[in-house]
């Protein structure tokens, strides 16, 4: 036909006009002859946070990978040297802010320590219940998100339905949802709300409903075992060389609780036990998460039965605020307000190192104070770093799907790692 011409009638040579790549060039080559590097993060879902995983991948296996953090560093450390030590607890909130209360009642434990302070008891208990309360929130939260991101998305919605019911019994008790401020030196700041504690009970009662259908649908699901059994194992020596604490720790066999082997507060004086597992892997670091929120649930009632009546903070013009009365009503409470508010709590000269258990493991204080209203140090010994530490001597060598379970058990939070 006329208007009919073929590629050699033009005089194209596809051997030699560029359409085709040259023999030996890079497009060429097989995939398979090179690594492949791809980026998970800064802001992955899988990540529980904003830090980036570079990871080096021969096909599926994972070669190398480096976690690159300081995406959400915020100076914490060097913001407490400049505020008093009560304006410090805002900060903490953002540590961990799955679990506030524990930030604030860990480093009001270490202040209280170092002045050589001892709180009522009514106070000890209710910084006991709150803390208590928000382990559960951060486990469900993290149980919740690694059912969802290995395809179920039915354990995540009871995990939040449960998570949400909780978070009501804290705004009642502190005024906020989420960053709580609660607690003061010398105590609690706010007594219990009158039938607060009927209404936590049913809560509990509830959770536990909502944790059976979770566990339901996840322990003995055959997708969800064959993702996390046997993955991201590290043996009870790694984890301790690395400074593993907590529920991630517990999981390979070692029984370490600070509640039981260092007890504060009045651990010591309630019934609870330690879920310890046996291989170190996803599975198991599962399996401890979901045992410790029943044994929370067990705590919070002890705990709500056996609380005595009585003050809640010291009375301590020095360091607690007056009550309202007698700062409206007498020169000195007015005076003793001003100084406390203006010049802050004058803690002696020294230094303290005091770590409470919270839900992911050790958080400890290194605090020092020259005599002023603010501190001269604060150093925080976040759980979740030495966790993230070890992930590329977990996860090398293996699956890249193994990575998103392991970085789930885990539980990787941000603010505490990056601060």
């Amino acid at each position: 036909m006329a208007n009919s011409h073929s590629t050699e009638a033009q005089g194209h040579n596809p051997d030699t006009d560029g359409s085709l790549p040259p023999e030996g060039s890079e497009l060429e080559a097989h995939l398979q002859s090179k690594h492949m590097v791809i980026n998970m993060g800064p802001s992955h879902p899988a990540t529980h946070g904003t830090v980036r995983l570079k990871v080096e991948l021969d096909g599926e296996t994972i070669v190398k990978i480096d976690p690159e953090i300081g995406f959400l560093h915020r100076g914490f450390q060097k913001s407490c040297e400049n505020v008093t030590w009560t304006q410090c607890l805002p900060y903490t909130d953002r540590l961990n802010y799955l679990s506030a209360m524990m930030n604030n009642f860990g480093f009001l434990n270490a202040v209280e320590k170092l002045i050589g302070l001892e709180i009522p008891e009514r106070a000890q208990y209710i910084r006991v219940i709150g803390s208590e309360l928000h382990r559960l929130t951060d486990h469900l939260t993290c149980v919740g998100a690694t059912g969802l991101e290995m395809g179920g998305f039915a354990p995540f919605l009871y995990g939040m339905e449960a998570r949400e019911l909780i978070q009501d019994r804290v705004t009642e008790l502190t005024g906020a949802r989420l960053t709580t401020t609660f607690g003061r030196v010398g105590g609690i700041n706010r007594d219990l709300p009158e039938g607060w504690a009927d209404k936590v009970l049913r809560t509990m009662t509830r959770t536990e409903e909502l944790l059976l259908e979770m566990d339901g649908l996840l322990t003995g699901n055959r997708i969800f075992v064959d993702r996390t059994k046997n993955t991201g194992v590290i043996s009870a020596e790694d984890a301790i060389d690395y400074g593993w604490t907590g529920p991630a720790l517990r999981a390979c066999g070692v029984d370490h609780d600070l509640r039981k082997v260092q007890p504060y507060w009045v651990y010591d004086r309630l019934d609870f036990d330690v879920p310890v597992g046996e291989h170190g892997d996803n599975y198991d670091r599962y399996l401890v998460r979901m045992e410790e929120m029943r044994q929370s649930i067990r705590i919070i009632r002890q705990a709500l039965d056996t609380i005595p009546a009585g003050p809640i903070i010291v009375d301590d013009w020095r360091i607690a605020l007056p009550p309202k009365p007698e700062v409206y009503g007498t020169i000195e409470g007015v005076m003793a307000h001003f100084k406390l508010v203006m010049e802050g709590i004058q803690v002696p000269p020294g230094e303290v190192y005091d770590a409470t258990e919270a839900s992911n493991g050790e958080l400890g204080w290194y605090l020092v104070s020259d005599g002023r209203g603010r501190p001269y140090k604060c150093h925080v010994r976040a759980p979740g770093f030495p966790v993230l530490a070890a992930v590329p001597h977990i996860i090398e060598g293996k699956m890249l799907a193994d990575l998103i379970p392991t970085f789930d058990t885990i539980n990787m939070i941000g603010g505490e790692v990056e601060q």
